[in-house]
């Protein structure tokens, strides 16, 4: 791997140049950066949720127990079934 290059600043001569240097560095206009389609920046962020959520959720699932999988299965399917209104099977009481 090759050596970095050390950049030679150059010093001012004296403590007017130098301070003049100082402020025109400080007073620069920063450029933004590009902007980027909400659609684009939106559908970016949703897969990378998704990537993370996939992964996460696989770890997760060989860390617990069948009986904490179940349960988290149960609690799963009642909210899903809770979303269509009562039934029979939502009334009973889990074990």
């Amino acid at each position: 791997m090759p050596k970095p290059v050390k950049k030679k600043r150059i010093q001012p001569k004296n403590i007017n140049q130098w301070t003049r240097h100082m402020v025109d560095r400080s007073t620069v206009e920063a450029q933004a950066p590009p902007a980027i389609p909400q659609a684009v920046l939106s559908a970016y962020m949703s897969a990378l949720g998704r990537k993370g959520g996939q992964e996460s959720g696989k770890r997760r699932m060989t860390n617990l127990s069948s009986a904490q999988r179940s349960e988290i299965a149960f609690k799963a399917a009642r909210a899903r079934w809770a979303k269509r209104g009562p039934t029979a099977k939502d009334k009973r009481k889990r074990p």
